[in-house]
């Protein structure tokens, strides 16, 4: 059974999502510092200095109120839209490298040498005539 278990974990597939979990984890820190302090402040000045983390609804109740935070989940929203789109990116960029050089097309066969050979003597033949 440990073998079983060492021959499943060295398998290219899983190292190869190890790898893109460990990628990704590294990589969520970058996008939420890009979304929140880049790409979030200019489009909350251009809707009039909303901070999109601080919208909530609030729903009152006898105690305190509730907070329905949608701003916190549009910022989330933003975030994987940009990720999304990044991993795209990459992951064009990793075909396009990989993409294989088309190879010359084959010539012609040998039969379909011939028969344009006896193409081109009946056509000799047809206009002698």
């Amino acid at each position: 059974m440990v073998n079983e278990f060492k021959e499943f974990a060295m398998r290219g597939n899983v190292i190869d999502l190890a790898v893109g979990v460990i990628i990704g984890a590294a990589f969520a820190p970058i996008v939420a510092t890009l979304v929140d302090n880049i790409i979030m402040p200019p489009i909350g000045y251009i809707l009039a200095g909303v901070d999109f983390s601080s919208l909530a609804v609030k729903i009152p109740t006898p105690t305190e109120p509730v907070l329905i935070k949608y701003g916190i989940f549009l910022n989330a929203v933003i975030k994987f839209l940009i990720t999304a789109f990044a991993i795209f990116l990459l992951i064009k960029l990793i075909s396009f490298i990989q993409k294989p050089k088309a190879a010359a097309p084959p010539g012609p066969t040998q039969t379909e040498i011939y028969l344009k050979e006896i193409r081109d003597l009946l056509e000799k033949r047809t206009t002698a005539t």
